[in-house]
């Protein structure tokens, strides 16, 4: 559920901190486990590695996320192709005719 338009977007103060040690296009990741942390117009340009439950995602943030949650950008469950034995012949029938 999202926050109240009259509370504003909540940014965490720790990655805002972490932000202001770094100079503007450093490539390095800074890790974080706040996924509902709103993406502010000051973080345009850095990598986060935004925690999915087992391991930390880059995420290069760009003018267009400015507004969007952290955690939209690193999803939290695999997919699984549908299919079995069926769908992995047409694959394999795809792959022979390829080369």
């Amino acid at each position: 559920m999202s926050r109240s338009v009259k509370k504003g977007p909540w940014v965490d103060p720790k990655l805002l901190k972490k932000i202001s040690k770094l100079k503007s296009g450093d490539r390095t990741v800074i890790k974080t486990w706040s996924r509902d942390c709103v993406i502010s117009p000051e973080m345009v340009g850095f990598v986060f590695g935004v925690h999915n439950g087992k391991i930390h995602i880059p995420v290069s943030v760009i003018e267009e996320m400015v507004g969007h949650c952290l955690g939209e950008f690193s999803a939290t469950k695999k997919f699984v192709r549908h299919g079995g034995k069926i769908q992995r012949e047409i694959e394999q029938k795809a792959v022979e005719v390829k080369p």
